[in-house]
């Protein structure tokens, strides 16, 4: 009698302890920059994001591991940066690279928590279901890609057409419909509102059941493309005061190999595929980009309530991350995938139940990644940190906003001029599209200014950027993927006290400053990436 009372004892104890455990609300962001009130946009409209930053942490220079979808997701989730795990485009599956890597999610369960998923959280068919444990609710309704019959109608006439023109490569996105849609619809019509609706019944069931913490991981597509949002979102912004990037030209002296032209939006009906874009649908891009994120913005607020209404926000950690960052025009650029401050800044912040009442609404200037996310949970909760992760617990930022902290931050892309917008290798048979003429431009570029050094094996296939941003820098340095010594083919560096939007590179100007960042750069490096048995 007395042994059973002692487990009984045990079991309970052991409950106490599990429902003391903070719940962990993970919300990931697809394609969202810096573009929110919090962060000083004049012109977003951001109110329950701005709130959370309010009552958190903001991380004023957070940064991706790489700006584009797939790595950059699998970086954060594993906790291993993209050089090591090898995920440097969406068509790599991080579990064929690291089959034994144990996610943050599963971190998670296997320290007693229940783990479930709405959206995207990893990216598109690497959604990883061994990460978690508990199964997703169901709709009845299904969400729509675009709510208009007559955008249906485009979509599926261009597919017709592609295929039959290009054939398979035509699989590859080349038809995708109109780049934006403003319907009179409620919000559960597209996936993010139906998401955002089942996290919050999923929420409410878990709060009923046996009061295990849990590990919720919500990711919303939108502001990706296709920029689809209900009308009363579109409503909130008037055209007039919607301002157009100014910096419209590539940086003076900038890598060739370093700019895109574009493909991903180039893709959508209605886009120039070639060409520069005009002002009327530039600024009808960017409401329409705005729209989203206002409709999301709303989303988070709803699930965030839920949190409150079910009485277990003050027993809740949140974090908000976006995946990367998004050029809406500057640098000539509409879209992710480069190395530049635009597409690797990102938006993140986080509130603790326990953070110190003085430190809630303020904002660190502390260099922090992506990577560094899945530590920095750990740490929070009181888990064991595994051994195989790269990035750094940020935790003591929270008591400490001002503290001195990272020498620098690194981000990495494969020459976006010479990749697909999953930054795969173009393919042979896209040259062969109504894309050829503009590879053709972006080649005479890269030609003319890398000269001998042109090699088109190494600049589609091997050739990578790394970017080092420092307080006051940002160092690209284009080298052979290959070899890990070899010699830079290219080297960027911009001044951001002096030039923060980076339109001139001065590396030419200032040999010894590039080699004093260059000896930061391996030595920091090194750091972040020793060898560990994955």
């Amino acid at each position: 009698m007395k042994k059973l009372l002692f487990i009984i004892l045990l079991s309970i104890i052991g409950s106490v302890e599990a429902q003391q455990k903070p719940n962990i609300l993970f919300i990931a962001i697809d394609d969202l920059r810096p573009e929110l009130g919090c962060y000083g946009s004049d012109i977003a409209i951001s109110p329950n994001m701005d709130k959370l930053a309010s009552e958190g942490l903001l991380f004023n220079n957070a940064y991706c591991q790489q700006a584009i979808c797939g790595p950059s997701r699998a970086s954060l989730m594993t906790g291993v940066r993209p050089s090591t795990s090898g995920v440097t485009h969406n068509y790599i599956r991080f579990r064929d690279q690291l089959p034994q890597i144990k996610t943050i999610a599963q971190h998670f369960t296997s320290n007693g928590y229940q783990s479930v998923y709405y959206g995207k959280i990893f990216h598109h068919g690497d959604e990883d279901e061994i990460s978690w444990t508990r199964p997703q609710l169901k709709s009845d309704k299904k969400p729509i890609g675009f709510a208009l019959p007559e955008n249906n109608k485009i979509k599926t006439e261009t597919q017709k057409k592609m295929f039959a023109k290009y054939g398979k490569v035509a699989k590859y996105g080349l038809a995708m419909g109109p780049a934006y849609e403003c319907a009179d619809v409620p919000d559960d019509t597209y996936s993010d509102g139906l998401n955002a609706d089942l996290a919050i019944k999923t929420i409410k069931e878990m709060v009923k059941e046996n009061g295990k913490p849990f590990f919720l991981g919500l990711g919303f597509h939108k502001p990706h493309l296709n920029w689809v949002a209900p009308k009363k979102y579109w409503d909130l912004y008037d055209e007039n005061d919607i301002k157009l990037a100014t910096q419209t030209k590539a940086p003076f002296n900038g890598a060739e190999m370093g700019i895109h032209p574009s493909f991903e939006l180039r893709v959508r009906s209605g886009i120039p595929k070639s060409g520069k874009l005009n002002n009327e649908l530039s600024t009808t891009l960017k409401h329409a980009y705005l729209a989203c994120v206002s409709y999301v913005d709303a989303q988070i607020g709803k699930v965030i309530n839920a949190l409150d209404e079910a009485g277990i926000k003050d027993n809740t950690i949140i974090v908000l991350w976006g995946d990367h960052g998004w050029h809406l025009g500057e640098m000539g650029i509409w879209g992710k995938a480069t190395n530049y401050e635009i597409a690797t800044r990102v938006p993140m912040m986080i509130y603790t139940p326990d953070m110190p009442v003085k430190n809630r609404g303020k904002k660190t200037n502390a260099l922090v990644e992506l990577v560094d996310i899945y530590p920095t949970l750990s740490d929070l909760v009181g888990l064991e940190t595994p051994k195989h992760l790269e990035g750094k617990s940020f935790k003591p930022l929270l008591k400490n906003p001002e503290k001195k902290w990272k020498k620098a931050v690194f981000s990495q892309f494969p020459s976006p001029a010479l990749r697909e917008w999953g930054a795969f290798p173009i393919r042979p048979a896209m040259r062969e599209t109504y894309f050829g003429p503009l590879l053709k431009e972006v080649e005479d570029k890269i030609k003319l200014q890398q000269k001998e050094k042109w090699n088109r094996d190494l600049f589609e296939n091997h050739l990578m950027g790394y970017a080092m941003r420092t307080n006051d820098y940002r160092f690209v340095i284009w080298k052979d993927s290959r070899t890990k010594n070899s010699e830079p083919v290219y080297i960027e560096l911009f001044d951001h006290k002096n030039d923060p939007t980076e339109t001139t590179n001065i590396a030419k100007k200032h040999p010894k400053l590039v080699s004093k960042l260059l000896k930061t750069f391996n030595k920091e490096w090194e750091k972040v990436h020793k060898p560990k048995t994955l």
